[in-house]
């Protein structure tokens, strides 16, 4: 499922399209993803101008100016596609129709935006702009790791009395928005802490160091266009590249990179997820 560097990628290559323009036509093909499309949606969307798009955790945010947002997740396989911008910020024009295409825009700039998703894991929805903090899948959401509240003396009292171990804590959607398995996997082996290690035996010294090596890891990420693992592509359709910086996440069995390290790195299963480490590097 793409995480934040994914979406954040997705986003921003949505905005020359999308940013300031009247969606001239909104058309669904069908009444649901994940789940049931609110009601008329096609109808809400369509004449309204896309006065920005934001990004919260994993959710594309698309504020119109009929006071109304569009919520976007693209799920395990949706894909964000944009076709014939007459800006020329993309190369494709508008494709022939394909059978997972579920909700097409048509721009009046002549951008076209598909969402296309084969195995409808992905969601939309529409609600208030004001209302936004209290959405049932935005309410719960910890600070974003890009973002100011986010910072040391947050996340050592975050993690204080967390049993749990480190990479589960900092999975957790309530401590910390839009980290998923990769980039923890990847924050952890740049901090040296194992991923097993209980948070709350981590000291204080070394989560303030982590504060700051997450923000690079995902922006990194960012600057690479994400990462394409099974289906996660850009909007114009190219892959992501930061896979292949990787230092531990897929590298199981291969040599540790740090610098007079003899280890491979290891995979565990934490939870249910694959979990790559150095058991050198990392204590």
């Amino acid at each position: 499922m793409p995480e934040l560097p994914e979406v954040e990628t997705v986003r921003r290559g949505l905005i020359p399209a999308m940013e300031g323009q009247i969606i001239a036509k909104a058309t669904v093909n069908r009444p649901d993803l994940r789940w049931p499309f609110p009601s008329n949606m096609a109808e809400r969307l369509t004449g309204k101008r896309v006065l920005r798009l934001r990004r919260r955790s994993k959710y594309i945010l698309v504020d119109l100016d009929s006071d109304e947002t569009a919520l976007i997740h693209l799920g395990m396989s949706g894909r964000m596609l944009v076709s014939g911008d007459p800006l020329g910020q993309f190369v494709h024009d508008h494709p022939a129709p394909e059978k997972h295409d579920h909700v097409v825009l048509d721009m009046a700039n002549g951008a076209r935006i598909t969402f296309n998703d084969p195995r409808r894991f992905g969601a939309m929805d529409l609600f208030e702009t004001g209302s936004g903090d209290a959405h049932p899948l935005l309410a719960p959401l910890g600070p974003e790791p890009l973002g100011n509240t986010f910072d040391e003396n947050y996340l050592i009292a975050a993690l204080a009395d967390r049993n749990t171990p480190m990479k589960s804590a900092l999975l957790d959607q309530k401590t910390i928005a839009g980290l998923g398995n990769i980039y923890v996997c990847e924050a952890l082996f740049r901090s040296k802490i194992h991923p097993t290690r209980p948070a709350r035996r981590v000291s204080k010294e070394r989560i303030s160091r982590l504060v700051p090596i997450i923000r690079d890891v995902l922006t990194d990420a960012i600057e690479a266009g994400g990462s394409s693992l099974r289906d996660f592509r850009q909007t114009d359709g190219e892959l992501g590249y930061f896979q292949h910086s990787f230092d531990v996440y897929g590298r199981e069995g291969e040599p540790c990179r740090s610098s007079g390290c003899a280890s491979m790195i290891r995979r565990i299963v934490q939870s249910g997820r694959s979990t790559f480490y150095c058991p050198t590097c990392q204590r």
